[in-house]
C-alpha cells in the first residue's frame, strides 16, 4: 500500500532545489566533515622538541631580559671570590661541605653536616645511614673545593668510569656527555652564570639524569657559574635554600629564579664567612695565653668545618685524646665552642658567635 501524499507535512516533502544543497549539509551536523578537515579530528601527537638554535635563542633573550640582575649577581660573586682569595685555604671546604649538606637536602639524600663532617674526615657514618648517598654527597665536597671543571671533561669531573663498564653503557654516557659539553661550548656568548643555569636545566634532557643526577647537575652548574675565579671554586647555589633549582615555566622565568637563589645563597655565604672571621679574631685574642701547638691547631680546625668531634679533632690536629677534650672543654667553658648535639658520646662542637 503507497503511502498517501497529502498526509505526509510539506517541509518533509520540501527537499530544497539545487541552491539550498549547502543550507541542508549544514543541517547535518553529526555527521563528518569534509576530508580534507579529517586532520582536524586525530588526537594531539608528540611534540616536536625546539632545536638547539632556538633553545639557545631563548635563553639570550632571557639573559639580555635580565641583564641588570645577572650584573648585580655577578658583582656578589666576584666580591665573594676576592673574599676567598685572601682567605684561609679551610674557608673554602666549610662552604663547600655547607653547601653538599644543602644540596644533600634538595634532591632527597638528607645529609646532615655532622655526619658529612664525620664521612669527610674519618669515613664514619652511622649503623643505619646510606653510606651511597654520603659517598654522592662526599664526590660533592670534593669536586665543589678543586680538581678541573667540567668543561675539560665531564666524564672526568663525574668521575663515570667503572672499573668495567658494559662497553654499550660506557659508549652511550660517552656520546650524552659529549653532546651536552658541544652544546655547552655552542652557548659560549652567554655568560657563565646563564649558561649554568641553562646547562643545569638541560641536563636530563640530554640524558645525564640517572645515577643521582641533580646533585650531579647542581655541582656542575656551580663550577661553570664561577668560571676560572682564583679564590672562590663554585658559585653557592643552596645555601640558604635551593628555590633557584627548581624547575618549570620558560627559560626567563628559569633564569630570574636562578639568579634569585644564587644572590640569595651568596649573602649567606659572606654572612658565614664574617661570622667565622670574628670569631677567629675572637678566639685568637682569648687563647693568646694558653701554650702548646694543640690550641692553635684546634682554632684552624674550628673554622675550616663547620663541625667538629674530639675523635674529628684528634685526627686532624695529630693532638692526644686528652689534650683534645682538655682543649675543648677550656674552649667551651670561655664562651669560643658551643656543644650541639646535648649527648654524654659522640658530641660535636661548633664556633659560637
Amino acid at each position: 500500500m503507497s503511502p498517501n501524499p497529502s498526509a505526509i507535512p510539506d517541509e518533509f516533502l520540501d527537499v530544497g532545489g539545487p541552491g539550498e544543497t549547502e543550507t541542508l549539509d549544514e543541517d547535518l551536523w553529526f555527521l563528518p566533515g569534509p576530508v580534507e578537515d579529517a586532520a582536524d579530528d586525530l588526537p594531539p601527537g608528540p611534540r616536536a622538541e625546539p632545536g638547539e638554535a632556538a633553545i639557545l635563542d631563548d635563553w639570550r633573550q632571557a639573559e639580555a631580559g635580565l641583564a641588570s640582575r645577572l650584573a648585580q649577581v655577578a658583582g656578589r660573586l666576584g666580591g665573594l671570590d676576592d673574599r676567598l682569595r685572601r682567605a684561609p685555604e679551610g674557608w673554602r671546604q666549610r662552604l663547600a661541605l655547607i653547601e653538599a649538606a644543602e644540596l644533600s637536602w634538595y634532591v632527597g639524600d638528607r645529609v646532615t653536616p655532622d655526619r658529612l663532617a664525620l664521612w669527610i674526615a674519618l669515613r664514619l657514618s652511622g649503623v643505619q645511614e646510606d653510606s651511597a648517598a654520603l659517598a654522592r654527597v662526599g664526590w660533592a665536597v670534593r669536586r665543589l673545593t678543586g680538581g678541573p671543571g667540567p668543561e675539560a671533561g665531564l666524564a672526568d669531573f663525574l668521575g663515570r668510569h667503572s672499573p668495567k663498564p658494559p662497553e654499550a653503557e660506557a659508549e652511550s654516557f660517552a656520546d650524552r656527555a659529549g653532546a651536552w659539553r658541544e652544546f655547552m661550548e655552542g652557548a659560549r656568548d652567554l655568560h657563565p652564570i646563564s649558561r649554568a643555569a641553562m646547562g643545569y636545566h638541560l641536563w636530563g634532557l640530554a640524558g645525564l639524569g640517572q645515577n643521582g643526577g641533580r646533585l650531579e647537575a647542581a655541582v656542575t652548574a656551580a663550577r661553570i657559574a664561577m668560571g676560572a675565579g682564583p679564590g672562590a671554586m663554585f658559585a653557592p647555589l643552596a645555601i640558604g635554600g635551593a628555590g633557584g633549582l627548581r624547575s618549570g615555566g620558560p627559560p626567563a622565568e628559569r633564569l630570574a629564579r636562578w639568579l634569585d637563589g644564587m644572590d640569595q645563597a651568596t649573602v649567606t655565604a659572606m654572612r658565614q664567612l664574617d661570622d667565622i672571621e670574628a670569631w677567629a679574631a675572637r678566639a685568637d685574642s682569648a687563647m693568646a695565653g694558653l701554650s702548646g701547638r694543640t690550641p692553635p691547631a684546634l682554632r684552624a680546625i674550628l673554622t675550616d668545618w663547620p663541625l667538629v668531634s674530639a675523635p674529628m679533632a684528634e685526627a686532624l690536629t695529630g693532638a692526644s685524646r686528652a689534650a683534645v677534650q682538655r682543649n675543648l672543654a677550656w674552649m667551651e667553658a670561655h664562651g669560643l665552642i658551643r656543644e650541639v648535639t646535648g649527648q654524654g658520646r659522640f658530641r660535636m662542637w661548633r664556633a659560637a658567635s
